[in-house]
């Protein structure tokens, strides 16, 4: 009869008194799937690098910003960056847990800049928390701006100074937390590279199905099972035994297994703390987007063919590049580093008064030489330069 009434009082929702036990809440399904998304990515992560791939570059090819739709197709753009992000940390995961197979020179021998980011994102949980801050801003900013100009311009340009300014606090972290070393970009450790699964050969399946057969129902023990990167694990000890380099490839096998000095460094001396005008020159380059920024929201007038900001913001950059240090003591990955933002700095033909005066007229004539397709292409990122801060931004 208490069972009856317990039942009962269950199933007309009366509070179970305090004496008696409570059923055990049902587990939420939601970290069981998370799981298997997680095992579906880590077991598929060829095929989703190139699904992943392919997106985006239909995302660059087709701006889509059909003048009037040009929010739907950046978030399209947003949303396979940001899942990109996601699969990131998933699959750092399971390379630290040893779950994909990578070959032996990869899995040894990390790029010094997923070494360095790694080091911190490992050691320090705020560094990597603001790196990831910094990259989500990063891929989401001109569809905020692009959502804030249908608000007015005002808006626009308040949102604008506030995501700089936003993105300029996390460099500014990030540049104390490392104890004033040189910022790297970007500052959450890159995808490692995802071997191509090789198909089997004819005449190694034919083997394997005879090897099966002889030793099918004798009881012995299982044969090593070659990866897809042409490695074989032992099924005992589980280790990996590298494939055999290719014969007319010997010298490039034999380096790729030498390790430079880089290799072998700590990860803290991959790049040196900034001192003096070369920890100057890291704040300017940091604070130079703001400051263009800022100074084109104030600008009076057309902001478009103002120069004031556009020769103020290149020189903060300048004055960054020539207070940096050139030393001996730069390491090559400060030099890639250096080099990567001298390549950026050629976004500023594409920006303000620089753009409106000299590109645009450059750019028009281009699109009247190239085909039709491509013509049309480079009109709609033109209609981009014209009217969307963040599509130059660096």
């Amino acid at each position: 009869m208490s069972s009856i009434s317990d039942t009962q009082n269950q199933k007309s929702g009366s509070p179970i008194p305090p004496g008696q036990p409570s059923l055990p809440n049902a587990p939420s399904p939601s970290p069981r799937w998370l799981h298997l998304y997680s095992d579906f990515i880590t077991k598929n992560s060829h095929q989703v690098s190139q699904i992943e791939s392919a997106l985006r570059s239909l995302t660059y090819i087709i701006p889509g910003r059909f003048r009037d739709a040009e929010i739907a197709s950046e978030s399209i753009h947003s949303g396979v960056q940001l899942l990109s992000l996601y699969h990131d940390t998933l699959l750092s995961k399971a390379h630290t847990l040893s779950k994909l197979p990578l070959s032996s020179s990869v899995a040894s021998i990390p790029t010094p800049h997923n070494r360095y980011t790694r080091f911190w994102a490992q050691k320090s949980s705020l560094y990597r928390r603001v790196a990831y801050v910094l990259q989500i801003v990063n891929y989401v900013e001109l569809l905020c701006e692009m959502a804030a100009k249908r608000r007015g311009e005002r808006t626009r340009w308040r949102v604008v100074i506030l995501l700089e300014a936003i993105k300029a606090f996390c460099r500014l972290l990030l540049l104390r937390i490392t104890k004033s070393r040189p910022l790297v970009t970007p500052a959450l450790p890159e995808r490692e590279p995802i071997p191509d699964e090789a198909p089997e050969d004819a005449d190694e399946a034919e083997l394997r199905q005879m090897m099966e057969q002889e030793d099918g129902g004798s009881g012995q023990q299982p044969q090593p099972e070659q990866n897809t990167n042409g490695e074989w694990t032992m099924p005992r000890t589980r280790m990996s035994l590298p494939s055999l380099p290719d014969a007319g490839d010997i010298s490039g096998y034999l380096l790729s297994r030498v390790l430079t000095a880089d290799d072998i460094k700590p990860a803290t001396k991959l790049v040196n703390q900034l001192q003096g005008p070369a920890h100057m020159a890291e704040v300017l380059h940091i604070l130079a987007p703001l400051v263009y920024a800022v100074a084109l929201a104030r600008s009076r007038g057309g902001r478009k063919k103002s120069w004031t900001p556009w020769v103020l913001g290149l020189t903060v950059e300048l004055a960054a590049r020539q207070l940096r240090d050139r030393g001996l003591r730069t390491t090559p990955l400060e030099r890639d580093e250096w080099g990567r933002r001298g390549w950026a700095m050629g976004w500023w033909a594409m920006r303000g008064a620089f753009y409106e005066n000299v590109t645009k007229g450059v750019v028009a004539g281009v699109r009247k030489r190239v085909p039709s397709l491509v013509g049309g292409i480079l009109e709609d990122y033109e209609y981009l330069w014209e009217n969307y801060y963040f599509s130059t931004s660096a």
